[in-house]
């Protein structure tokens, strides 16, 4: 008599990890064209082990009931079972009326008909599809001013990204989506503007994540954009099934062509032009939905890694004279260490081990490991997945938000992942994969990482469906809190409650530069000489924008020896012996 693992097992390899996996029933006609599904011959014999453990030096707590935020994505399910439904939504973390609060933004979706009419376009005319601004008030909690603001939307929403475009001193607010994009200037006075016809800035198709960084140094800040497939709710409706006849599912990106992603340029007048083809990273064959800026070769300019879903990833290296070059295969970092592809969904970069070159981290979906890549500093990675234990921790994990932060402030950078499958009843097909996952909590000890989740809080042992998660400092107390955007439900905010480690934070303002100092190299050395490299960016995680500031963890360490600024303008400040366990502000040129 075969074990129930063994039949688990033999009904996943007939219907595997890929959103082609059976659903509930569709009460409308199967369509005649169908999508395709995949088997996956190369599954374990055995159920897979977990990976490492340990208690968790720190605790977040949900304070979501208290900080008065009523909001709930409104995913607006069909039984077509169109791929949008389950793909969003984002969080954008940025003080928008510089009052040294950090609020929140919340993108959500927009009406669905079921099916959806040819032509016919997503609405957010029902007030519980709007997106929504969160402002936070002196005592921690929040107040709901879309209505003031001017920032309900329009269309299904996706993706925040803050920058402030203008060099103004208020951040504005770009919002990808389905169809076109919004940008919002920021009027300083608690208003935004659409201003996105003014600049012919709203793209297309469907868009995913974005970030502001200023690839070219001319002080002004430009955006790229992540774009996920050629797909409309025509294509879209098509029916997927996997092995189990009757039974309808979330078709998987095979199914559809690929999109260019976009990058738009500011032009010295503050208009924009579309350099994706100049700049060369028009790949008509990406599907992007993660995108993250680092310097990867340290010369300076800031470099963008794409995370592509069923594709190689991209890897676009600045080459300084407004163009980059794709170098991710080339560079190790384009497939797994066995030269396949993998659902990259969210992405970020940063100097984990601290040696100086900056590192990638991609969430993945269940069965693929979230690949973490080790930059060797010569323009080449080291696939690390599995000797680092990332790999048998999250086998069994999907992964969206994620982000590279020191959570107990000991000097390494931990990852913090935001979980929850793709496909909504996956458990029906495969028992050991579950469509609600808590949160992910791996700490970094120097020779590896180990799962520290259970023990982190009760907030972490709670399955949700997560997609966007945006992480910054809400009650400005050096310890990074985390925001997750919930898929059709309300989000979860986590408080870090913190340790006695001692820690520096790092506001910049840039001054020939760009205002939000996006893409200056910040080195801090301790006092007992070890050194930790930062590039300043908010971009990162998945439809997510973050908390601009840098938060270095010391660890034991009493002091810090200096603060060396690389601005984007080429300018080197150094801050000598700066207060700890406070935030300082270093502006661009001045005398320190």
């Amino acid at each position: 008599m075969m074990s129930s693992w063994l039949v688990v097992i033999l009904a996943f390899a007939l219907c595997p990890n890929s959103r082609t996996i059976a659903q509930q029933p569709s009460p409308t006609p199967v369509p005649q064209r169908t999508g395709r599904s995949y088997t996956t011959p190369d599954l374990p014999k055995t159920p897979p082990t977990p990976g490492p453990t340990a208690p968790s030096p720190i605790t977040f707590t949900d304070i979501t009931t208290r900080t008065g935020i009523g909001f709930r994505h409104a995913a607006s399910k069909t039984s077509v079972k169109y791929l949008l439904e389950t793909m969003g939504g984002g969080v954008a973390l940025f003080d928008y009326d510089n009052d040294g609060r950090m609020d929140l933004f919340f993108t959500n979706g927009a009406s669905l008909k079921d099916p959806m009419p040819k032509g016919e376009l997503p609405d957010k005319r029902e007030p519980k599809y709007s997106n929504r601004l969160y402002r936070q008030k002196p005592d921690g909690t929040f107040a709901d001013v879309t209505e003031r603001a001017g920032l309900k939307g329009d269309g299904y929403s996706m993706g925040a990204a803050a920058g402030d475009y203008d060099n103004d001193g208020f951040s504005d607010l770009y919002v990808t989506g389905y169809g076109e994009n919004h940008l919002y200037h920021n009027n300083g006075d608690g208003t935004f503007t659409d201003t996105t016809r003014k600049f012919a800035i709203s793209g297309s198709g469907w868009s995913t994540s974005a970030g502001w960084f200023d690839y070219d140094r001319d002080g002004r800040l430009d955006l790229f954009i992540a774009r996920y497939m050629d797909w409309d709710f025509e294509s879209g409706s098509i029916y997927c099934g996997g092995a189990l006849a009757g039974l309808r599912a979330y078709c998987h990106p095979d199914n559809f062509k690929g999109a260019t992603n976009i990058l738009y340029h500011q032009r010295a007048d503050g208009t924009f032009e579309d350099a994706s083809k100049t700049a060369g990273i028009a790949d008509p064959s990406g599907k992007g939905l993660g995108v993250a800026f680092a310097d990867f070769d340290n010369d300076g300019l800031m470099d963008v890694f794409v995370a592509n879903d069923g594709v190689r990833q991209s890897l676009y290296r600045n080459k300084g004279d407004g163009s980059f070059d794709d170098i991710a295969v080339m560079a190790g970092a384009g497939y797994d260490e066995n030269g396949k592809s993998f659902a990259g969904m969210g992405v970020d970069c940063a100097d984990y081990d601290n040696d100086g070159y900056m590192d990638v981290f991609i969430t993945t979906l269940s069965n693929e490991t979230y690949p973490l890549y080790r930059n060797n500093g010569d323009l080449s990675f080291t696939y690390v997945t599995d000797s680092s234990a990332v790999g048998q921790i999250t086998l069994l994990y999907s992964g969206w938000g994620t982000r590279f932060i020191d959570v107990d402030n000991d000097g390494l950078r931990d990852l913090f992942v935001a979980q929850g499958h793709v496909l909504d009843t996956i458990e029906k097909s495969t028992a050991y994969l579950k469509y609600q996952q808590s949160p992910l909590l791996m700490r970094n000890t120097g020779k590896g990482f180990v799962n520290v989740s259970a023990t982190a809080g009760p907030a972490l042992n709670i399955p949700i469906a997560a997609r966007g998660a945006a992480f910054g400092d809400l009650n400005n107390d050096g310890q990074v809190d985390v925001i997750i955007g919930v898929l059709d439900g309300p989000p979860l905010i986590l408080r870090n409650m913190g340790t006695r480690n001692h820690w520096l934070g790092v506001s910049l303002s840039g001054s020939k530069a760009n205002r939000n100092g996006i893409g200056a190299r910040v080195t801090v050395t301790e006092t007992g000489g070890r050194k930790q490299t930062f590039d300043v960016t908010n971009a990162g995680s998945y439809l997510s924008s973050n908390d601009p500031r840098i938060v270095v963890g010391l660890g034991a360490a009493t002091g810090v020896r200096s603060v060396e600024i690389r601005w984007p303008s080429g300018r080197i400040q150094t801050l000598a012996n700066p207060g700890i366990d406070r935030y300082i502000a270093i502006n661009e040129g001045e005398a320190k």
